[in-house]
Order: C-alpha cells, then sequence, then structure tokens
C-alpha cells in the first residue's frame, strides 16, 4: 500500500472518530436543551432552595462509580437532596436518585458547611450533566445542569499544581504575589490556580499576564453574593453570626483537588505568602522522589509552618527598582521565629484524597506524613505571631536565597515588561 493511499486513509478515519465525538458531545446537550435545561458554567450556582449551592460536579470511580459533587449546605435545614440524570443512551428516561450528603468534619461553628453530595450511577444509564434538587419531583427542565467533569479520558498534563484558595480584601501585595508565583514555577509548578474573590486593579494586571502565560487559571469566587461570610476561621471570632468561614476556603479547596484529580500528578495546598521550600533539593520534584522512597504508600506530605515576619527585614538583598512595587520583597525577610505547634500545609497525590481541610486531609485512601524539618519547610512570610520576640530571638534562615539570582532575574523582566505595569512605575513617587 502508498505511502499516500495511508495517508488518506489515516485522514479518512481520523474524520469519522471526528464526527462520532461530535454527534456524542451535541447528542448528549440535545437532550438536555430540548427541554430548554442550560449547561452551568458558573463557580457557584444556588438551587431554588436558597440553602444549598453547587461548586462542581466530578466522576470519582476509586470506590465505585458516582457523581461527587462539591457544594455548600447549611448543616441543619438541608436534609434530603436528590439526583436527576437525563440518560443519553435511553430516549425521554430521567434517572432520579437519592443523594448522600457527606459533610465536612471540620465546619468550624458555622450554620453552612461544605459537603460531598454523592450520586451513585445508574446501571445503563450513560449521562454527561447531573441535576441536583430538593425534592424527587418536578420539571427537569427548570433544574440548573452540571458537566460532569473527570468523565475521561484523563491524562496527566503537569506535576505540580498549586491550589490558591480564596484572594480576598482587595489584595494589593503585588510583589510578594509575582515572587511566590515565580517560585512556585521555579520549583516545579506548570500550573496555579486561583480562586479570586477581589483584589486591585494591579494584582489584576499582574494575574493577567500569568493567564496569558499558561501558568495562572483563576476560578471567579463571589460567594458573597450570596452568603454573609466571615474573615476569620471559626464562628465565635465574629461580632455577629456569619454563615461561612473564610470566604468558603474549603469549598475552594476541595473543588481545586478534584478539578487536577486525573490532570496532576501532585497537589501543592497553600496560600499565596507561603512557599514549601526544600532543604536538600533544588525542585519540588526531586524532593518528592526522596519522600517516597523513604516513606512508600504515603500519598499525602504535611510540611511545618514557620513564621518568617514581615516586619523584619534584612537590608542584604535590596532592590531599590523594586520599591514603587507595592507589596513584600520576600528576599528581605529571612529571619523566622522559633518553630512553635502551628498549622501545616500539604503536597497531595490528589488521586489519594477524598476530603480535604486547610491544614490536614479528612479523609484518603492513602497514608500521611509529616515530612522531616530538615527535608524541607514552609516558609510563611506574614504578621508576626510572637510580635514581642526580640530579633535576638529570631532564627536567621536564607534558605530562600539559593533561588535568589533566579527569582531576582524574574522579578526585573517582569518590572521591565511595560505592557504589564504601563506607566505605573514611572508615575510612582
Amino acid at each position: 500500500m502508498s505511502s499516500l493511499v495511508k495517508c488518506w486513509l489515516c485522514c479518512l478515519l481520523g474524520a469519522v472518530l471526528l464526527t462520532s465525538v461530535m454527534h456524542y458531545v451535541l447528542e448528549n446537550l440535545a437532550i438536555l436543551t430540548k427541554k430548554g435545561a442550560q449547561v452551568n458554567s458558573a463557580s457557584i450556582t444556588p438551587l431554588n432552595d436558597n440553602r444549598t449551592f453547587i461548586i462542581g460536579a466530578y466522576y470519582d470511580n476509586r470506590e465505585k462509580n458516582l457523581v461527587r459533587l462539591v457544594a455548600i449546605v447549611h448543616r441543619q435545614e438541608v436534609k434530603e437532596l436528590y439526583c436527576w440524570s437525563n440518560c443519553s443512551n435511553i430516549k425521554g428516561y430521567v434517572a432520579v436518585e437519592k443523594a448522600v450528603i457527606d459533610i465536612l468534619a471540620h465546619d468550624f461553628g458555622f450554620p453552612y458547611a461544605i459537603a460531598h453530595l454523592l450520586c451513585p450511577e445508574v446501571s445503563n444509564c450513560s449521562k454527561k450533566y447531573v441535576s441536583i434538587h430538593w425534592s424527587n419531583k418536578g420539571d427537569i427542565a427548570k433544574l440548573p445542569v452540571f458537566e460532569i467533569r473527570n468523565r475521561g479520558p484523563n491524562t496527566i498534563t503537569s506535576n505540580f499544581t498549586v491550589c490558591i484558595s480564596t484572594m480576598f480584601g482587595n489584595s494589593t501585595n503585588v510583589l510578594q504575589i509575582i515572587q511566590a508565583i515565580e517560585m512556585y514555577k521555579l520549583l516545579g509548578a506548570q500550573k496555579v490556580m486561583i480562586y479570586k474573590h477581589s483584589c486591585s486593579l494591579l494584582v489584576e494586571r499582574v494575574l493577567q499576564h500569568y493567564i496569558s502565560e499558561g501558568t495562572v487559571e483563576v476560578i471567579p469566587w463571589p460567594i458573597d453574593l450570596y452568603l454573609d461570610v466571615s474573615t476569620n476561621w471559626h464562628f465565635s471570632m465574629d461580632h455577629y453570626p456569619r454563615d461561612l468561614g473564610y470566604y468558603g476556603q474549603l469549598a475552594t479547596l476541595n473543588d481545586c483537588v478534584y478539578r487536577n484529580m486525573y490532570s496532576s500528578k501532585y497537589v501543592v495546598i497553600n496560600d499565596l505568602d507561603e512557599i514549601i521550600i526544600p532543604k536538600n533539593h533544588s525542585n519540588w520534584a526531586d524532593m518528592m522522589d526522596y519522600l517516597n522512597k523513604q516513606y512508600p504508600r504515603t500519598g499525602i506530605f504535611l510540611f511545618e509552618n514557620h513564621i518568617f515576619p514581615n516586619n523584619v527585614v534584612d537590608p542584604t538583598l535590596n532592590v531599590s527598582a523594586w520599591r514603587a512595587i507595592p507589596g513584600v520583597n520576600l528576599l528581605q525577610h529571612v529571619y523566622r521565629e522559633p518553630h512553635t505547634p502551628d498549622s501545616e500545609k500539604m503536597i497531595v497525590n490528589p488521586r489519594e484524597v477524598i476530603q480535604v481541610s486547610v491544614h490536614t486531609v479528612l479523609k484518603a485512601y492513602g497514608g500521611w506524613r509529616r515530612a522531616p524539618g530538615e527535608v524541607a519547610i514552609l516558609h510563611h512570610c506574614r504578621k508576626s505571631k510572637q510580635p514581642k520576640l526580640p530579633k535576638e530571638s529570631l532564627i536567621r534562615d536564607t534558605t530562600l536565597w539559593r533561588y535568589n539570582m533566579s527569582l531576582i532575574r524574574r522579578t526585573e523582566e517582569l518590572k521591565n515588561d511595560h505592557s504589564l505595569f504601563g506607566n505605573f512605575l514611572s508615575q510612582a513617587p
């Protein structure tokens, strides 16, 4: 057979496969849209009971075939929910099954909590979409429709994805955000996911730069349109009752883990003022290879939190050209407080995780372990937790400086990018 004929046959086969795939997708969409339903793409979707909010739907066949939805529910008032599914292979058939409402153990006293809604897969019912309703009766055309992600085929496209929970408070810390993202890249991250509630215009411009670069994905997070959210982590810390803690960060973290369940080898869970820094390795990949050899069958590693007070400055790496950029220069904060038992952050194999909290995994298939302090630390540059300590009691730790040449060069390149900062720096005092 000539190469020309082979080429023609390959093209024909590709066209047939593409046509089949498109037909399948359009057929599924047609079943939904012919009754007036539309596939929902919002990051937060309220149900008409105003007590349930759906974040995302994910296929999960690790234990048994089911659809797992990340949701926010009122702990006392939401007792029953039902999964509604159009079966694309059975014309006109709608399967209705009772959902299991699995509320996360960490609700911190707030009336609303994060829950996983578990919808069993119905035998002989092929579906790409699911609806949730408080009743097992009604009109499916009036229900929001959610695409079931992770249905496959799934391939690993990132070694490390960083999950950043809610960015709120009109964040203005431009310099530290740039340095954190650049450090993540230096350490091996291919993707950084940020659930953004609010930020300054300059931070928004920086995020758009990283989005166009392909590093950052921003998920809009307008949670306060639906609930009265707290900036505190516990219900008792507010002067008057609030609905949900810390801008709903537990919902974002669980959603981020499931979004990357089958596309990222590891998920790094921390905030933008935190960086897990290896002490004996130059990057996360080498560090995780070492940890996996030392502790086989461990899918979750926790890293000790060390506070580097952002008001204690070392002048050694003072880059005067950065003074006009709002925010903290991480390279000048190399004094840490003596370690006290405190919160930790994680690097996890997402396929081993069932439910995650801010500082730990609540349910998992694999084992977990605290990474030894000599392997890595969590560099947390923030307001001091021990403000009365004299500087002489702080520990000078310049581990971050191993990356200073690359970090300075990358920050300089961004500072000099006129399309990024425009006239901001030239107009700054």
